[in-house]
């Protein structure tokens, strides 16, 4: 990550960077500002393990995708309730195993940003999550 970057303290503030840098002709600056964004959003909604803080990195990174798209800020609006409801990794559990890939993968994947899809996520830490998880998370990423 680029020093200038790495420096940055609030959302508020990659954002400033990425319009900037985008301006300027350095879409990989402006990526990693995105980046340090939803990074700095995950550790402030107080999670308590890395599995945790990676999922809300997903949840972050597919937001991030979503505005992009639409050109205003757009909630996760279906997943933040699950997470509300159910517990971070509960949610994650239950959105990976639902039979349609999620908008979510689907959009990340299509931006290149499967790093952050939950089915990612679960490949990193497998033993946090159910065997059919696992083996449901493996089957989508082969097939992009």
């Amino acid at each position: 990550m680029d020093p200038r970057v790495a420096k940055l303290k609030t959302p508020k503030e990659c954002e400033i960077f990425a319009k900037n840098a985008r301006e300027r002709g350095a879409p990989e600056l402006a990526d990693e500002a995105r980046q340090r964004a939803v990074q700095l959003r995950a550790e402030a909604h107080g999670a308590t393990t890395d599995v945790e803080r990676e999922c809300l990195e997903a949840v972050y990174a597919y937001e991030e995708v979503l505005s992009a798209q639409k050109g205003k800020k757009v909630p996760a609006g279906r997943t933040w309730p699950m997470i509300d409801e159910y517990g971070v990794i509960p949610a994650v559990e239950r959105i990976v195993m639902k039979r349609q890939e999620s908008v979510g993968f689907t959009a990340l994947a299509e931006m290149g940003l499967e790093d952050f899809a939950f089915e990612a996520v679960i490949l990193r830490h497998p033993e946090q999550f159910t065997a059919a998880a696992v083996a449901r998370s493996r089957e989508r990423l082969g097939k992009i």
